[in-house]
């Protein structure tokens, strides 16, 4: 990421509408927060792992906070954020250009961050693969290539998927050679019936593999790129209630009060699409942020949640799960650590609001 050195109006950071700037890789809330404690530090944090964000930034707003969240953290480099498409009809986004849409979403968010992604933010493919063997072209997984082919650098490299699979499953078609390169982390799929058993109405496919089913096909049953799953059962952990969104991320500046607005939003859409009003919402995508980000200092891995290794299922009709003894071997989350990825989330907003808050003169 680069430094920002726009001024913008409504979606600068600082109270009178200035863009307070910060360079991509460095923390200087963190230290702002942790020299009020003790002596001072270095401001730049050298970054443990490398992160692609995948998403469907048009679609359901749970994924900006997630990479609100990913962007405030500095132990990830985070080299690409793709907007992926939805898929046709959704109800998010009904006509094309979803990806296209998205990528706008999150040039609005970078502004009220203070931080410039024109270097790292590319559209995805606007539609999903024909069958499993043609790929889906687009700048997007032409990247995806050629940074997990880079042999300049040794820190890991994940591929970070909260909606349809259609990105990496086009760059692995082109060159297989990247499930030596890189980990898949993807929030999305159906419960395997041995560890839970699916939410009422049993919603087949789950939402996220409706997108591309051709493709979460292909990265299930047909590639062997390194899987850590997290289903549908797991990524429903990931709750919180709107008197927590109001009195932890409302507050939490002009940041935390578009992400809070951008949720709301879809709230007051909810008993139209879903019948009635509930007091909590998920955050689903947050996972993603754990997984990567939040792993452990010693043996580092995402040691505070709960997987196993399972045998990968195949998809049957509409994307239904459908148990195979001969799948190949992927981790299936079945617990997250929420109260670690909460709690991070809330309190790097808080640290950034006051931070941008006291980095402006007067």
């Amino acid at each position: 990421m680069q430094q920002d050195d726009r001024v913008t109006g409504a979606n600068g950071t600082g109270p009178d509408g200035r863009l307070v700037r910060w360079a991509g890789g460095t923390a200087p809330w963190a230290l702002a927060a942790s020299t009020a404690w003790g002596p001072g530090g270095d401001a730049d944090f050298p970054p443990a792992v490398r992160v692609i964000i995948d998403n469907d930034f048009a679609g359901d707003p749970d994924d900006l906070p997630q990479l609100a969240h990913h962007l405030l953290s500095p132990s990830v480099d985070v080299r690409l954020v793709i907007s992926s498409h939805l898929a046709p009809g959704d109800v998010f986004h009904p006509g094309p250009g979803s990806a296209a849409a998205g990528a706008e979403r999150v040039r609005l968010l970078a502004g009220a961050m203070g931080v410039d992604l024109s270097d790292v933010l590319v559209v995805g493919a606007e539609q999903g693969l024909a069958d499993l063997a043609t790929p889906s072209p687009s700048e997007a997984s032409r990247r995806i290539v050629a940074e997990a082919l880079r042999d300049d650098t040794d820190l890991p490299l994940y591929v970070l998927c909260g909606g349809g699979l259609t990105d990496v499953a086009s760059a692995y078609l082109v060159e297989p050679r990247i499930a030596d390169r890189l980990t898949v982390v993807w929030i999305g799929g159906p419960e395997d019936p041995a560890l839970a058993a699916p939410p009422p109405g049993d919603p087949t496919p789950e939402y996220n593999l409706g997108i591309d089913v051709t493709a979460g096909r292909l990265v299930l049953e047909r590639s062997t790129l390194p899987l850590w799953q997290v289903p549908r059962n797991a990524y429903r952990q990931a709750i919180v209630s709107d008197a927590e969104l109001r009195a932890r991320m409302a507050p939490a500046g002009p940041l935390g009060a578009r992400l809070y607005r951008e949720l709301v939003a879809l709230e007051r859409r909810v008993p139209e699409i879903l019948g009635g009003r509930r007091e909590t919402y998920c955050l689903g995508d947050q996972p993603l942020v754990l997984l990567s980000a939040l792993q452990t200092v010693f043996e580092p891995d995402a040691g505070s949640s709960d997987a196993v290794i399972r045998h990968a299922p195949r998809l049957g009709e509409r994307g239904a799960f459908v148990a195979d003894p001969d799948g190949r071997e992927i981790r299936v989350f079945t617990r997250l650590d929420t109260r670690l990825m909460f709690e991070d989330l809330f309190t790097k907003l808080a640290e950034h609001a006051r931070w941008a808050r006291e980095a402006l003169p007067g």
